[in-house]
């Protein structure tokens, strides 16, 4: 007969299988006007005593309730093997939607970096001087002008959302993003505009910034807290103290003095 390797209340672990083949066959019967057959009065009969105490399916619901409270030895083996069966397939689940999710965040920062900008709109004031930028120095370097501007706007969502949730890496990253984009708004930007259109790039970094530099203060932060070891200054007084005399010491002839009138 097919046993587990961890019985439940020092009971023989039966398995339903075996339970089904140790089943006696029960009688014909009629249900609802049919002839039953006897493989289904016997699953019946076999699903019923795996529940009564000390069944298959009983002793599996004692093993998932005591779960709850006991460590990761003292689990059953096949809860185990489903936890770890479990976690691999979400582990995969998520790797294969990270995975779809870059590609696609690639994908949309390649189009936009290959996309023209004509300069129009708020937007356009502060991203093309950026693009030209980019593009006059790519002319001296060994790498295509699209990398760096997704470089660029991929350096600037990181430091965004790093920044939000309080990473100092981050943080420092936004910083010098900003820094690196005025100067290039700056240097880029048609003479007669440069100073509203790094302006306007100021604002723009300085809102975003609200998110990025979240909880930051310039306040020093004091922390006060109690001196691990207390000194308690003390003076011990170190006083030998005689040894007290007998009664009968007291009383002897040495100590017997003649009465004075």
């Amino acid at each position: 007969m097919p046993n587990n390797d961890k019985p439940v209340n020092g009971q023989e672990n039966r398995s339903f299988l075996g339970l089904f083949d140790q089943t006696p066959p029960p009688p014909d019967f009629e249900l609802d006007g049919k002839h039953g057959t006897r493989r289904l009065a016997r699953l019946r009969t076999a699903w019923k005593e795996s529940w009564q105490e000390g069944g298959f399916l009983y002793q599996r619901w004692e093993e998932v309730f005591q779960a709850r409270h006991a460590s990761w030895y003292e689990v059953a083996n096949w809860i185990k093997a489903a936890a770890l069966v479990g976690g691999l397939s979400l582990i995969v689940i998520l790797v294969d939607a990270a995975g779809d999710i870059v590609a696609a965040a690639l994908k949309g920062l390649s189009a936009t970096a290959t996309g023209a900008s004509d300069g129009s709109g708020l937007w356009g004031t502060v991203d093309h001087p950026v693009r030209l930028f980019l593009a006059d120095q790519a002319a001296h370097l060994a790498v295509d002008p699209a990398a760096l501007y997704a470089f660029w706007q991929l350096t600037g969502l990181l430091g965004l959302v790093g920044g939000f949730f309080g990473n100092a890496g981050a943080r420092i990253a936004w910083v010098m993003f900003g820094i690196g984009s005025l100067t290039m708004i700056w240097s880029a930007a048609p003479a007669g505009g440069r100073a509203a259109a790094t302006g306007l790039a100021a604002l723009m970094w300085a809102l975003a910034s609200i998110f990025a530099l979240r909880g930051l203060t310039l306040r020093p932060i004091v922390h006060n807290h109690p001196p691990q070891y207390q000194f308690n200054p003390a003076l011990h007084l170190h006083a030998t103290i005689p040894a007290p005399t007998s009664a009968g010491d007291d009383l002897g002839p040495d100590n017997i003095h003649p009465l004075q009138r």
